[in-house]
């Protein structure tokens, strides 16, 4: 990817770099808080809620807990979409 963005930009493979990975922090950071990151034409990125359930051990048969968590969920913009399926 950096690779990518470095020749499609004509910048530097560490400019390129440095930018990728502040573009992922931003986003890491911000669905973390809660709130939810749009990219026009791209996707959007949010958080959801997994309730607790009672799982079972594959291997023992045993009935285990399995607690709540926060996911992270992508949907995918209408762009996207387009362009993954006239591949």
């Amino acid at each position: 990817m950096i690779d990518a963005v470095a020749s499609q930009s004509g910048t530097s493979k560490t400019a390129a770099e440095e930018a990728i990975n502040a573009v992922f922090e931003t986003i890491s950071k911000t669905v973390a808080a809660g709130d939810a990151v749009q990219l026009i034409g791209f996707g959007s990125f949010g958080t959801g809620e997994r309730a607790a359930r009672t799982g079972r051990n594959p291997q023992t048969g045993e009935t285990i807990e399995i607690a709540a968590a926060k996911t992270v969920k992508f949907t995918a913009g209408k762009s996207f979409k387009d362009a993954v399926n006239q591949a």
